[in-house]
């Protein structure tokens, strides 16, 4: 590895700083100590009984395909009388909890499927074997009734205003489908002003500063604060009351946060919802729910102010599945995107229905949600886009999942283990635990200046800030304790905060995160005091 200058460390940003640590330290490979890199947000849990069934799925859909034939080519499916008998044959000939699950969804008086099931059974084993373009584009059939199920439990509180869904490759393109469609229509332009609530998951810095944007950004800072008896971090009035100013048009939330794990708290919705009502009622709202499942009562924006909002949802995180890449859109049928593009000047308008004009007769009936997947394939390709149908099955399975009582107690082992592994680390650290209420758990910030002056007193803070930087103490964090976090400055967060991850080592472990943290800062310290002397 070619030899890094400090200046030139400091220039990375978090993510490409870990790889190259991660790297170093693999060179320099010591097998005495193993490598914890608590930087990564990728899970180390996965569901294991919606992917049993997905696989005992794709196995009956095969046979299917074999129906009658002993070619080596099989038939596409196509309605065929017995399958449904074949289907609870074959289950019984497979049992285990993926079978079992497939039942349960198969003999329930809920309507989940949202179709009679034997006409579901055989789109579903249609789409496992993807032997057909997806279609509809924007979610098949066979898939979204569950989904929207699902959503509407674990996000929307069971309240939220009809909505239509977009599946799409993870929450990462759904974050750029919309961005481009909200240029492409002229709901923002270039210079535009926007707000963001940080701390926010890095991109959502990065992207409005890119030159096909260039966006006057507006930085909304939450704050430590106690909330019923208990840390947490929430937006003071004075930051939220920035969005009075009707200049701003649109604000992006990930919500709970990243890094700071934490949902936002009634209070702050309700003001929001009065600044909305009263002072700015075409403010367009884009929040990211990815960790809404990890916090036990949710209520997403989007069922607070659903005219408003469109929300971004990714299934990576809660059933370990970010190889997968899937998640969904969602807009209310009843919105404001599209009210704001039929409020446009003709000369806008005009641009817009040539622009879209292969699509419809009427361009101007096409539906924002509609636009964003024609936009997601340059509206040329329109009759191709699509998430493919294999992994919008896995959507739907995971969905369902979710719906029965064994999907629920999954919910809180994943929870309880996030919630374990902080209660370790923060006991290490001396540090008291967040308002659970509102905590996911998934990631913690630490402040190494504030804890350092907690725990080692003013002075040796004021000496490792004055002397040190966060850079520095990662990098030695990495390469003497085989310790990896993530730099937070770039999250939108304090200079001398850093991101641990909770949710991609073993539990046991966390305790080990925080001895080798004490163990470098210590050092650090004691070297410190010899020059006091």
């Amino acid at each position: 590895m070619p030899i890094v200058t400090e200046e030139a460390l400091e220039e990375l940003s978090p993510f490409e700083l870990s790889l190259f640590l991660e790297q170093k330290v693999h060179e320099n490979n010591d097998e005495r100590t193993t490598l914890l890199n608590a930087g990564r947000g990728n899970p180390n849990w996965t569901a294991p009984t919606p992917r049993e069934a997905y696989f005992l799925l794709g196995q009956f859909a095969v046979q299917e395909t074999l129906y009658d034939t002993e070619q080596l080519t099989g038939s596409m499916i196509t309605e065929q009388e017995g399958r449904e008998q074949r289907f609870l044959t074959f289950l019984a000939g497979h049992p285990g909890k993926g079978a079992a699950f497939l039942k349960k969804i198969w003999f329930s008086d809920n309507n989940y499927l949202g179709m009679p099931k034997n006409l579901w059974l055989t789109q579903i084993i249609d789409h496992i074997i993807g032997d057909n373009y997806p279609h509809p584009v924007r979610c098949l059939t066979a898939c979204e009734t569950p989904i929207k199920a699902y959503l509407n439990q674990e996000l929307f509180a069971d309240q939220a205003a009809p909505f239509d869904i977009f599946a799409v490759e993870g929450g990462t393109a759904g974050i750029c489908y919309i961005f481009d469609t909200l240029i492409h229509n002229f709901l923002l332009k270039q210079g535009d002003k926007i707000a963001l609530m940080l701390p926010t998951f890095a991109p959502y810095l990065e992207i409005p500063e890119l030159p096909q944007y260039a966006f006057d950004v507006v930085k909304l800072q939450a704050k430590q604060t106690i909330l019923e008896g208990k840390m947490s971090y929430q937006f003071p009035d004075s930051e939220i009351n920035k969005l009075r100013d009707t200049s701003i048009k649109a604000v992006f939330v990930v919500n709970p946060s990243n890094p700071t794990a934490n949902a936002i708290c009634p209070s702050t919705i309700q003001l929001l919802k009065k600044i909305v009502k009263e002072d700015h009622p075409e403010l367009m709202i884009l929040t990211d729910d990815v960790y809404g499942t990890f916090v036990p009562e949710f209520r997403s924006l989007f069922a607070e102010l659903p005219y408003n909002t469109t929300c971004i949802y990714s299934y990576s995180k809660y059933f370990g599945a970010t190889g997968w890449r899937i998640g969904t859109i969602a807009v209310a049928k009843d919105n404001l995107f599209d009210d704001l593009i039929t409020q446009l000047p003709e000369p806008l308008k005009t641009r817009l229905n040539a622009r879209y004009a292969s699509l419809a007769s009427d361009p101007s009936t096409i539906s924002f949600i509609d636009r964003i997947v024609a936009d997601s394939r340059d509206i040329a390709l329109n009759h191709a886009a699509g998430l493919s149908s294999p992994q919008q099955v896995m959507m739907t399975l995971f969905s369902l999942y979710s719906l029965l009582d064994e999907g629920q107690a999954y919910k809180q082992e994943v929870m309880t283990i996030c919630h374990e592994r902080e209660k370790l680390l923060f006991h290490t650290l001396g540090l008291e635990e967040p308002l659970k209420a509102l905590d996911t758990a998934y990631y913690c910030e630490i402040n190494f200046e504030e804890w350092t002056r907690k725990r080692y007193g003013a002075e040796f803070s004021n000496y490792l800030k004055n002397s040190w930087t966060v850079t520095k103490i990662l990098t030695i964090l990495a390469e003497k304790e085989k310790l990896m976090l993530l730099k937070a400055n770039a999250f939108g967060s304090d200079e001398w905060s850093v991101r641990i991850s909770l949710a991609n080592l073993s539990t046991n472990q966390y305790a080990e995160v925080g001895q080798r943290i004490i163990h470098l800062i210590e050092d650090i310290r004691d070297e410190w005091l010899l020059t006091q002397q």
